[in-house]
């Protein structure tokens, strides 16, 4: 796919889907930065145009909203910017704690961003892109996609949903030219939003990763053609070790390592 396109970048005003305005903005990608905060959006989307020479729309929604997605794409729609040609479903943010004693009404939301919201962008978007068989998709999805994780239990699971979703669509979409990548970044030095306690850096046996580095990977394996992506070679071993273990081992060494 070429580097001129049209992109839609959820949870754009930091962390990862920061980087990844900046990156695409730096190689000529008008960009459309969708977030909550409006104050950010607008902060980046004037450096990012004056920098670049590029447009930088703004969109300012809580995709975690019942229907937003939805409101999203009409809104698009009656702006004219045009088809979208990269989408990067990046915004999220998790839960940690026992499941029973989280808000019902907090992991309800989780489940509308990380998820629903995901879902529904990719559908509003794609019939366009399978007509002009031009297009990609860059889903964010999480190393803890691949195991469960108890006191995570339902982030885990949301996470476990983007990684099968996205793979399984790569294939669907492969006779049409779209690319679509499922990147799996481990901790990485963000503003995640985590409800309850969040963990802490020893927490993470690879490491924390900077955000620059996870979305360029994201871009670089979008050139190749997509694919699932797991930055940095100690999260890929710890990924293909959980396989070799029995599968009831695994949430009860990832729960000493995650319990509150």
């Amino acid at each position: 796919m070429g580097e001129r396109g049209l992109a839609l970048v959820t949870g754009a005003s930091s962390g990862i889907g920061e980087s990844f305005a900046r990156l695409l903005a730096a190689r000529g990608r008008d960009v459309i930065l969708v977030a909550r905060s409006k104050d950010k959006l607008e902060k980046l989307a004037a450096e990012l145009s004056g920098r670049h020479g590029i447009r930088a729309a703004v969109e300012v929604s809580d995709l975690s909203a019942p229907g937003a997605a939805g409101v999203l794409a009409k809104t698009l729609g009656s702006r004219a910017l045009g088809p979208v040609e990269l989408l990067i479903n990046n915004a999220g943010f998790g839960a940690r704690g026992e499941f029973h004693a989280l808000p019902l009404e907090a992991q309800e939301m989780m489940l509308r961003l990380n998820v629903e919201a995901l879902v529904e962008l990719t559908y509003l978007v794609l019939p366009a892109m399978v007509k002009a068989r031009r297009g990609g998709i860059i889903n964010v999805s999480s190393m803890t996609s691949f195991q469960p994780i108890p006191y995570a239990s339902l982030y885990a699971a949301s996470k476990a949903f983007v990684t099968s979703f996205s793979m399984g669509l790569a294939e669907e979409l492969r006779p049409y030219g779209i690319p679509v990548v499922t990147l799996c970044p481990g901790g990485t030095r963000t503003n995640f939003v985590t409800i309850g306690q969040a963990p802490t850096v020893r927490r993470f046996p690879g490491g924390r990763q900077e955000p620059d580095e996870v979305a360029e990977l994201g871009l670089r394996e979008l050139r190749r053609g997509g694919g699932l992506v797991v930055p940095r070679m100690v999260n890929k071993a710890i990924v293909f070790a959980e396989r070799l273990m029995p599968i009831s081992l695994v949430p009860r060494l990832a729960g000493k390592l995650q319990k509150p």
